[in-house]
């Protein structure tokens, strides 16, 4: 089997790449950007550059994407032809190549709105049952790739995977008000509670979606980090997190004191990653009380593949006229910081 693996040169695509290749399998990586993990460099846009890489390949792992970032950047026109038409000429090309596995890597922020519940209400239970209501141009891109998808696997046979990971990117939160209270590192360990999964997680959900598409068919799965929370907690977790957190993991609050964190103090959301876990055997090894573990040992609680990848620089948002492009007032923001879930209401963010 000779695995395509798009978007190369990215996180998720470098991950792949160097696992794939550290088990001796016959692996092929195209990206627009050069790097030591792209065979091929070109655009998923030209048809006739798709044709040519997937000639001898028997499987398709599809992570080639603009991200929530890039709508800062990019307009939508270049969404649609990277997101969409870049999509559709993989679908087709693999079709004619005899492609027998598809791996879409699509994302938490497909479900957009739907992740914001009103004032009062519970954080949202996210499964995969939760209907998707896209509020930017990069949610309604990555549904239409879905959708796309799930045509050809209907209508064409294709066996498809589509997995919608939560956040895995290094680089810092692209709210403002996030970033003025807390660290990175920080955040991050937050985000392992509810809406954050490790690289080396993504990787291993990846390989076992190629490894089982043809018997699945068409599927999809929320891939996150396991969260610790069950619906009984949602009501308490829109009002105090802490509380709930210091209930299960009674060491928290001494690790984060002694590093001088905080836990957010409300969240408005919880992946849950059940089916992926009892369909795909998928078996995450980092959740928070893995963040918990590495912080009494003085350990980076992140895998060593995702510390290898590192960073790539995604872009923030621009700032126009004191508000963000994406609609967050930069100075509400900067003036109420203390309740992570509410600022991110207003806010782009990644999932």
């Amino acid at each position: 089997m000779t695995v395509l693996v798009t978007g190369s040169s990215g996180h998720l695509g470098e991950a792949l790449m160097r696992t794939l290749r550290a088990g001796r399998k016959l692996v092929r990586g195209i990206d627009i950007k050069p790097s030591d993990f792209t065979d091929h460099v070109g655009s998923i846009v030209d048809r006739e550059f798709v044709r040519a890489a997937l000639h001898g390949a028997s499987a398709v792992i599809h992570a080639a994407t603009l991200h929530k970032p890039h709508v800062g950047t990019h307009n939508n026109r270049d969404f649609v032809d990277i997101n969409v038409t870049g999509t559709l000429n993989l679908l087709e090309e693999a079709v004619a190549a005899g492609v027998d596995a598809f791996v879409f890597t699509s994302t938490t922020s497909a479900f957009g709105a739907a992740l914001t519940p009103a004032p009062g209400e519970p954080a949202a239970w996210v499964t995969e049952d939760v209907a998707p209501v896209p509020k930017n141009i990069y949610g309604v891109t990555k549904m239409a790739a879905e959708n796309l998808c799930e045509l050809f696997a209907r209508q064409r046979r294709l066996p498809v995977v589509i997995l919608r990971t939560s956040r895995f990117f290094p680089e810092a939160d692209d709210d403002p008000a996030v970033r003025a209270r807390y660290t990175t590192p920080n955040a991050q360990a937050n985000e392992m509670l509810h809406r954050r999964v490790d690289l080396e997680d993504v990787v291993s959900a990846h390989l076992l979606a190629l490894a089982q598409a043809r018997t699945l068919g068409f599927r999809r799965y929320i891939v996150s980090a396991t969260t610790p929370f069950s619906r009984d907690d949602l009501a308490e977790l829109r009002r105090d997190v802490p509380a709930v957190v210091h209930r299960l993991f009674p060491d928290c609050q001494a690790l984060f004191e002694a590093r001088g964190w905080t836990l957010f103090p409300c969240i408005d959301r919880v992946y849950v990653n059940d089916l992926a876990r009892s369909e795909l055997g998928w078996r995450p090894l980092y959740d928070f009380r893995h963040v918990l573990d590495g912080l009494r040992a003085g350990k980076d609680f992140r895998s060593t593949l995702a510390r290898e990848v590192g960073s790539k620089g995604l872009p923030r948002p621009a700032v126009r006229g004191g508000a963000l492009s994406g609609g967050t007032d930069l100075t509400r923001a900067r003036r109420n910081p203390t309740c992570a879930c509410a600022a991110r209401g207003r806010s782009r963010h990644r999932d």
